[in-house]
């Protein structure tokens, strides 16, 4: 009887550690890792459901997943002496010690590997901010008048209350306390259609499809975390893909809602596939704008090392402090020439448009939260492949300057069959949902049909 036990204990031994302390499960959870075994139901964990008791929230707001379910080890019978007293046998520590033995190399190669990893990223950052320092300086020099900090709008521009666009409202997420800004219109026309917008922009951005769809939809644009009017908190822990992704299921959730239409551009759209992954029953359809799932990004950037000198900005916000006061540097002259450009920038962007995206980040602090988003992004590599399907319509522009149209075939790569409707669109850059929203809108309506019969 002594054999069966030990090797039923080792087996569970086995278990806990790759649930917990295995090679793969040291890894922080992001899109491309287990996050920290989700719900299987959305709100299950949040609400205690799941052990019959609140559970913990992590730092910044998100939930904890409650640890998953293994069965208890079995334990060594425990003999009785002629005394009465209770012995019981030391060979059941045997196998945590194998266990351990066995998992030290893997544990060992992948710290070397992660430590080797952020030694790129840092040097990166340091070429990548010299780079970024010269185009700064150069900027101030050219118009001294400007300064070396940017100019606090203290009024924010009028396009930003535009009664049009939809009642501005607020939303206390559930999860996390954190206090959400969004706009919304055409409530009770329809199903919930959520916007999610990228950097360096907010809601506003989707001023153009809150017109179009509030007549057969329930459209909410919302400033996400650290953006706009929404919370931001300080702390860079309070940014993590997980706790982002958290935020989605509560603004579906709060608007009292059991799915949505999710359209997103840039880092919205990394968050949404990421959502549709974690949280497939509260989509019903995604439309997606020049960006690709972190695990798709990573593979592709690996191999295609022309992705990396086209993103080359995510290591400079890798650092401290100093991303913030480069893009502040003579008014925001960076982020004016990435909004404007002639070639690469949003065409006949007002200057009243500009400033609603330039107001928020002028005040104190406000472009901390923003980068935040950025320096959570290595935390999660290695990312393992994840298969995609969700019904998604994903538009990508062929002259996008930040990615490269590779990333469509990638993306498909990993699609269950007749999920995915991509289209590489020739005359467009980055910046499709402000740039061209016709087109886009024509490219929805058509996806979205079905819906609407």
């Amino acid at each position: 009887m002594g054999e069966p036990v030990a090797y039923t204990s080792m087996t569970a031994a086995v278990q806990l550690k790759l649930c917990k302390g295995g090679p793969l499960g040291q890894l922080e959870a992001g899109p491309g890792s287990r996050p920290q075994d989700p719900p299987l139901e959305p709100g299950l964990a949040r609400s205690g459901i799941l052990d019959g008791t609140e559970g913990p929230k992590a730092k910044g707001g998100g939930p904890r997943s409650p640890e998953p379910t293994l069965p208890l080890p079995l334990v060594p019978r425990a003999a009785q002496t002629p005394d009465g007293s209770t012995v019981v046998s030391g060979r059941s520590n045997m196998p945590e010690l194998v266990v351990t033995a066995l998992l030290a190399p893997s544990r060992l190669t992948l710290k070397l590997l992660r430590a080797f990893m952020w030694s790129l990223v840092f040097s990166a950052a340091l070429v990548v901010a010299a780079v970024y320092g010269s185009i700064a300086l150069t900027h101030v020099l050219c118009r001294p008048r400007r300064g070396c900090c940017g100019r606090p709008r203290r009024i924010p521009p009028a396009c930003l209350s535009d009664p049009a666009l939809g009642e501005h409202c607020f939303l206390t997420l559930k999860s996390s306390g954190i206090r959400l800004h969004y706009v919304s219109a055409g409530r009770g026309n329809g199903p919930l259609m959520l916007f999610l917008h990228g950097f360096p922009e907010n809601w506003f951005s989707w001023r153009y499809q809150l017109q179009e769809f509030q007549s057969r939809f329930h459209v909410v644009a919302v400033d996400m975390r650290g953006y706009g009017s929404s919370d931001a908190p300080k702390d860079v822990d309070c940014y993590t893909i997980d706790l982002l992704t958290a935020d989605i299921q509560d603004v579906i959730l709060g608007l009292g809602y059991s799915k949505c239409i999710l359209v997103s551009h840039d880092w919205g759209a990394l968050l949404a596939w990421n959502f549709s992954i974690y949280y497939p029953s509260l989509v019903d359809r995604m439309v997606v704008v020049s960006a690709a799932p972190m695990s798709v990004y990573q593979d592709y950037a690996m191999r295609h090392i022309g992705q990396l000198f086209r993103s080359n900005y995510v290591f400079l916000f890798q650092l401290p402090w100093l991303p913030e006061k480069l893009l502040s540097m003579s008014d925001f002259q960076i982020l004016k020439t990435t909004l404007t450009h002639r070639k690469t920038g949003i065409p006949h962007l007002s200057p009243s448009e500009l400033d609603a995206f330039l107001y928020d980040f002028s005040q104190p602090g406000g472009l901390t939260g923003p980068l935040n988003y950025y320096r959570n992004i290595f935390r999660n590599f290695p990312l393992e492949p994840q298969e995609l399907a969700t019904p998604t319509l994903l538009l990508w522009g062929k002259k996008d300057p930040y990615f490269d149209q590779g990333l469509v075939g990638a993306i498909s790569s990993r699609f269950v069959p007749g999920r995915l409707e991509a289209h590489i669109l020739p005359d467009m850059g980055h910046w499709i949902p402000q740039s061209h929203p016709k087109e886009m809108h024509e490219y929805m309506w058509a996806f979205l049909q079905d819906l609407l019969d």
